[in-house]
């Protein structure tokens, strides 16, 4: 028996991947702070469950004991563990001098805290359970290089990235069986894009850039790009530890 444990679940990519997982029959548990409209119902098409918590993933006492609530939920007989981290803010976007302190902590707890800390959980219970976790966290090329007006963003996909490597060495020394790596999605039609588009020139100096993939056609759909990362995902013999896997390569 196979479960899932995807943040974000409610809109964008963390649908669609929640909706591919459990059409090939995997239990899916959800983290989001709104409804998934219609996943319950692809969960009982499919003969497989669907969970919800709701969790503010800026608040790491939150995250810990929701964590705990999930793993009451995990069956004893599971198989496979896979944890998609999906879960992510822009904002703030604007020059580094003139960002809100408590914004900047909060973005850097969604997008480098949290994630960080549920694989460290689930790593820890998938080891007491002995069942292999794979765990994604999705990044950015962001993480790669610098953008004015995007220091906390690329800041913290950088961060996850150099994380994931170094937790995929720990795994590889030990020995384990569990995977720890990340993806970049690139450029897709979804929420977050409609924020980067809505920042003003002096915020974010690349807004005029970014409107253009939108009037261009240039957005990926979240379907497509779902589709990668699951396929990659529970392909579980062919993933690579350690890898930080571009969506360009696949498409």
């Amino acid at each position: 028996m196979k479960y899932a444990i995807v943040t974000g679940v409610s809109k964008g990519l963390g649908y669609s991947v929640a909706k591919l997982l459990l059409e090939q029959e995997i239990h899916v548990i959800g983290l989001a702070r709104t409804g998934a409209e219609g996943l319950q119902d692809i969960a009982e098409t499919n003969n497989v469950t669907f969970q919800q918590y709701k969790c503010d993933l800026g608040d790491v006492e939150a995250i810990e004991e929701t964590c705990k609530e999930i793993k009451g939920q995990l069956d004893k007989n599971l198989s496979t563990l896979f944890l998609v981290n999906n879960a992510a803010v822009v904002e703030p976007v604007d020059q580094a001098m003139n960002m809100n302190s408590s914004d900047l902590a909060h973005h850097v707890k969604v997008n480098t805290i949290a994630p960080m800390v549920m694989t460290n959980l689930f790593l820890k219970e998938a080891s007491t359970g002995g069942y292999p976790l794979l765990s994604v966290t999705v990044t950015s090329g962001a993480a790669e290089r610098p953008m004015s007006g995007w220091s906390a963003y690329c800041s913290t996909k950088a961060s996850i990235n150099m994380y994931t490597q170094t937790v995929a060495l720990e795994q590889d020394e030990k020995g384990t069986n569990h995977k720890v790596f990340a993806f970049s999605p690139g450029i897709m039609d979804t929420g977050m894009q409609e924020q980067i588009r809505a920042a003003s020139k002096e915020e974010f100096s690349a807004v005029d850039t970014f409107k253009s993939y939108k009037e261009q056609n240039a957005l990926e759909d979240a379907d497509k790009v779902g589709k990668v990362l699951v396929s990659i995902l529970t392909n579980e013999a062919d993933v690579q530890n350690g890898k930080i896997y571009n969506v360009k390569d696949y498409l």
